[in-house]
């Protein structure tokens, strides 16, 4: 893998590991797992990350067709991206779980089967974790580019699951203020996200506008 290459996946699982933020999710499978058996809780995190990951690669792969189906342009999903990023970053930056990812009310209307919905969809293969998947498609023109944008949800997705199965061990450890400050560091990353995203949809939808040509 060209060095090009390796800074770009570096780029795309770093986006994905904010955006999921396997740290975050870690305190809402065990709250939601509490009551199960430990090897049924290693069941419902395998299952959840399989639904995600079926998820996001649906989306990542079949995302021209329904930009296509529903007359959708690419830049006006970078700025409702962008806004949905910023928004979910600004509460991690203030230590709580984004309300866009979870629900109360959901979790307990599903609670028959967690591991799906709300686990798998929406706190792991949120509206972030989509919009990202489907943009950065967009964003690979190459096959390379496309398949280690693939590369970079399975191992994000890895690494969830790897965080989970631990949760655990891993909760204790860090301690309260640790994942406070794990959340703090993702938020302000997923912001950082969420204005290049915002501006990159932005721009060229003002210049459409004001028939201005891109320099």
């Amino acid at each position: 893998m060209s060095h090009e290459l390796f800074t770009t996946a570096l780029l795309f699982f770093t986006s994905f590991f904010a955006i999921i933020n396997p740290l975050g999710v870690m305190p809402v499978f065990m709250t939601m797992t509490a009551d199960i058996s430990e090897a049924q809780r290693k069941r419902t995190a395998v299952k959840a990350v399989i639904t995600a990951f079926i998820t996001l690669m649906l989306f990542a792969l079949g995302g021209q067709l329904l930009f296509k189906f529903f007359g959708i342009s690419v830049n006006s999903f970078r700025v409702v991206g962008g806004i949905i990023f910023f928004i979910m970053g600004y509460e991690m930056l203030h230590a709580r779980i984004s309300r866009i990812k979870v629900d109360e009310e959901l979790v307990k209307k599903y609670v028959d089967d967690i591991s799906v919905t709300p686990l798998g969809i929406p706190i792991i293969a949120g509206p972030g974790a989509i919009t990202n998947a489907i943009v950065l498609m967009e964003d690979s023109p190459t096959l390379p580019l496309k398949l280690v944008l693939l590369l970079a949800i399975v191992a994000t997705l890895l690494t969830t699951l790897f965080f989970l199965l631990g949760a655990s061990k891993i909760i204790p450890l860090l301690g309260e203020t640790g994942n406070k400050i794990m959340m703090k560091l993702m938020g302000l990353i997923m912001m950082v996200i969420a204005v290049e995203f915002f501006f990159a949809g932005l721009k060229p939808i003002l210049q459409s506008i004001f028939n201005i040509v891109p320099s």
